[in-house]
């Protein structure tokens, strides 16, 4: 089954151009099946391509998927379109008596703030603690990871003395939890980050348990043991070019800045760089919507959450 999203929406295009499966509003309603309702917390500036991005990933499954897109009121987004945010975003307050069967929470610029220093961290925690009681399971990305584990578990985030940026690979630690079904022993993914989170940190929560590593980026997938919140430290979404965006941003504006490791061929920014993470990232989405929405989610969404895994 597709995804779902409006006919308006500058990712349907592109997506229909790479022969992705989508559905309009009208098609779906003819289809006698209940679509899981998916929200996202569109955090980063660049929206319509994370939009893209991760409606790509979600795309990618049997499942009809109704996408609801969220941003922030407490924050005014200066590089996307306001009517674009008119036309297809709504805030918390629109939505925080419904319920949903998935959040994604994105990343976000803000790593190397404290998280009480971004302005609408109120807002963030308002809807993190909505999650719990309103969401059947929500997945954070990066500085979104970062900052669930901190609003729930208090568990820090530390400066990094150089960009986590680059491709890495990591290491399968859990091939029994059902996110990591099908996943190779060593997979890879993309970083692009100045902070980090420690395992001896999320080792002094018995509720949490880390899935998957990287002898250079360090953890990279936690869950909490009963499904509930999944903590992705990377960018598994991203597209090839966006870390050769970002680097060649950095770049023309004289920031200091490395090569992308394991990117480039011999890590040379002069050629184009090969795509080894998607099959992971593909995978993670789709283990994510089948085990952890799908198969636990309540036929009736009034009675989301309801598990007792």
């Amino acid at each position: 089954m597709p995804v779902k999203i409006p006919t308006t929406l500058p990712a349907r295009t592109t997506l229909e151009n790479e022969n992705i499966f989508i559905m309009d509003e009208d098609r779906a309603i003819h289809q006698d099946i209940r679509a899981l309702r998916v929200a996202i917390l569109n955090l980063m500036p660049t929206k319509i391509s994370t939009e893209t991005q991760i409606l790509r990933l979600l795309s990618n499954s049997a499942l009809q998927v109704e996408v609801t897109l969220l941003n922030t009121a407490t924050h005014e987004s200066k590089n996307t379109d306001a009517d674009h945010l008119l036309e297809h975003y709504v805030t918390f307050d629109d939505v925080k008596d419904q319920k949903f069967d998935g959040l994604i929470i994105t990343g976000a610029p803000v790593e190397q703030m404290p998280f009480e220093d971004v302005d609408y961290w109120q807002e963030l925690k308002r809807i993190m603690d909505w999650s719990e009681t309103n969401v059947e399971s929500t997945f954070h990305i990066c500085w979104g990871a970062q900052a669930g584990l901190y609003h729930k578990y208090g568990i820090p985030k530390y400066d990094l003395p150089r960009k986590m940026f680059g491709v890495f690979e990591h290491r399968l630690l859990n091939r029994t939890e059902s996110l990591m079904r099908g996943f190779d022993d060593i997979f890879l993914a993309p970083h692009s980050r100045h902070t980090e989170i420690r395992r001896e940190d999320i080792e002094k929560h018995s509720e949490l348990q880390i899935l998957a590593e990287s002898e250079d980026a360090g953890v990279y997938i936690v869950s909490d043991k009963d499904g509930r919140n999944l903590y992705i430290t990377g960018h598994s979404e991203y597209d090839p070019l966006t870390l050769k965006g970002e680097y060649d941003r950095d770049v023309n504006k004289g920031l200091p800045i490395h090569v992308p490791k394991n990117y480039y061929p011999n890590d040379d920014p002069s050629k184009m760089p090969n795509v080894r993470w998607r099959g992971h990232a593909n995978l993670l989405y789709a283990n994510w919507l089948n085990y952890y929405v799908y198969q636990s989610t309540p036929f009736d969404p009034n009675e989301i959450p309801k598990r007792n895994k």
